[in-house]
């Protein structure tokens, strides 16, 4: 006697009801819609991990390391967030957000202007840059690895040639500039104000990217950007506007630097670039664009965070300590590959 099932048949030329797809598929589906929870689980298996390899992890001493070590480059990768989104990339971040300290502390410790003129005109040289690096990506239509390359280059030599290879003390500064990196109780714990700067910026990000038109035509360009532009989107105008608000939220990096150093060093971020497009990607973010949330970010930058000082803490030397995180790049852009394969 033949048995009939009770799972509706897949429609012709149509994709399987989900109970009839492969686990696989799946998973794959659930990843892709909501691309947070890959990093939320590496987060959380790394945290259980760590604490069970040292008694000190979990110490509110530590922990507060690790939040105030993950602010300068968790706000770096929330604008290397925005132009990987657009399936773009950028190398002068850790470049930009020197350049901008620099700024601010010299117009302040030897110009003599107010705290809050010279964060602005921190601030503005970090919105220039972005418009710079903007404006050859859109107009020259040059390849953004290359444009950022080169400013990379650029602007790292005007720091050093405004600063004179020299750091500028916090001692000289107003104490405009070393506020970020005040603390206060939390929890137990002691928190900095430039970790309080990166929670509100992400937050904020993550807002207009989701609720606002502007937001939904990041996507649109990184996921097709012709597609885009046949469906009305001015997508030079828009890439402009991204590599801008990149370039904004490098100089509010600046901010948080010199708060966290209490000085402004022409040598500071040398190796941010990279350190920004690790938390990108570990957070979940396509390299190939159209695809990721900026809250994945900030956890992919707690997961360097939480993987390099549990490293510390169980005794692995800083060499093993960038093998295991190369590692986890890797591993995670192959997932992302995964992700988007089709069904």
């Amino acid at each position: 006697m033949s048995t009939v099932s009770d799972a509706p048949p897949a429609p012709p030329g149509g994709p399987a009801p989900p109970e009839q797809q492969p686990m696989g598929r799946r998973v794959r589906q659930v990843l892709h819609a909501n691309p947070v929870l890959g990093p939320a689980a590496v987060l959380l298996i790394s945290i259980v991990v760590f604490s069970i390899g040292s008694d000190r992890f979990l110490d509110p001493t530590n922990i507060s390391l690790i939040i105030q070590q993950v602010a300068v480059v968790g706000m770096l990768a929330l604008g290397q967030s925005l132009i990987i989104l657009t399936a773009g990339i950028d190398l002068s971040v850790g470049a930009i957000m020197v350049l901008s300290s620099i700024v601010m502390a010299k117009l302040s410790a030897e110009v003599g202007l107010p705290g809050p003129v010279a964060l602005l005109a921190g601030f503005a040289t970090g919105l220039a840059c972005g418009l710079v690096n903007g404006f050859l990506v859109t107009r020259l239509r040059l390849p953004p690895f290359i444009v950022t390359l080169g400013t990379l280059n650029v602007f790292f030599a005007l720091n050093l040639f405004l600063s004179g290879s020299a750091t500028i003390r916090g001692t000289d500064m107003s104490p405009w500039l070393l506020v970020m990196g005040e603390t206060f109780p939390l929890f137990g714990t002691r928190i900095t104000l430039g970790s309080v700067m990166l929670l509100l910026t992400c937050l904020v990000l993550a807002y207009v990217l989701r609720q606002t038109g502007w937001g939904r035509h990041v996507y649109a360009i990184g996921d097709d950007r012709e597609a885009a532009r046949l469906s009305g989107i001015r997508v030079n105008r828009m890439l402009l506007s991204v590599y801008a608000v990149a370039g904004l939220v490098y100089g509010l990096a600046a901010w948080v630097l010199i708060g966290r150093i209490a000085a402004a060093s022409p040598q500071a971020g040398i190796d941010d670039n990279l350190n920004s497009i690790t938390a990108v990607v570990l957070g979940g973010t396509s390299l190939f664009g159209g695809r990721g949330a900026i809250i994945g970010t900030l956890v992919g930058a707690l997961i360097v965070g939480v993987f390099r000082n549990g490293l510390t803490l169980v005794g692995v030397e800083s060499l093993r300590q960038n093998f295991a995180v190369g590692i986890l790049v890797i591993v995670a852009v192959s997932i992302d590959q995964w992700i988007r394969k089709p069904a």
